[in-house]
């Protein structure tokens, strides 16, 4: 599975906000069609960028805090982190050449 892996509410400050390196979170539910659409594109990059970015995936329906939290209306969608400081959003599914460049974007505000 890459270095992707599930978080919740109670790991989000040691996985996420405490992080050494940029973090990407994909929101995503169980029941969201495009989710399934976008995992295997996430999964696929936290490959290319391992070591670099860590990949994490929080469920919303188990995890509404964090979504409420983070005004997560949408899903998919995808947040990078530094730190506490979110550096980059996307909202839905799309193509890998389009969130490749999303987070290189993303880690040009590190």
């Amino acid at each position: 599975m890459g270095n992707l892996e599930s978080t919740s509410s109670k790991e989000w400050n040691e996985k996420v906000t405490q992080s050494q390196i940029p973090v990407l979170v994909d929101f995503w539910a169980e029941w969201c069609g495009p989710c399934r659409t976008v995992s295997p594109v996430v999964e696929d990059l936290s490959k290319d960028y391992e070591g670099r970015v860590k990949f994490l995936k929080v469920n919303v329906d188990e995890n509404q805090d964090i979504a409420a939290k983070y005004e997560i209306f949408s899903i998919p969608t995808l947040l990078v982190f530094k730190g506490d400081k979110k550096i980059g959003q996307h909202i839905g599914a799309t193509s890998r050449d389009v969130l490749k460049k999303f987070l290189e974007q993303s880690l040009q505000n590190v």
